[in-house]
């Protein structure tokens, strides 16, 4: 018989490894961002396109 207690436990493991890395990924990422210099920091809205109603 399986043992669904061990392999619950290391699922939940590898989840949570798996969320750290993606959250230290995104941490990293905004850091590189914000410390850019070419970015003027704004956020820049294309103009609306205008479309024919049929």
């Amino acid at each position: 018989m399986p043992d669904y207690k061990a392999m619950y436990f290391e699922l939940f493991n590898k989840i949570s490894d798996a969320i750290e890395l993606l959250q230290e990924a995104q941490q990293e990422t905004e850091e590189q961002y914000i410390s850019d210099e070419t970015e003027s920091g704004r956020l820049i809205i294309a103009p609306a396109i205008e479309t024919e109603e049929e």
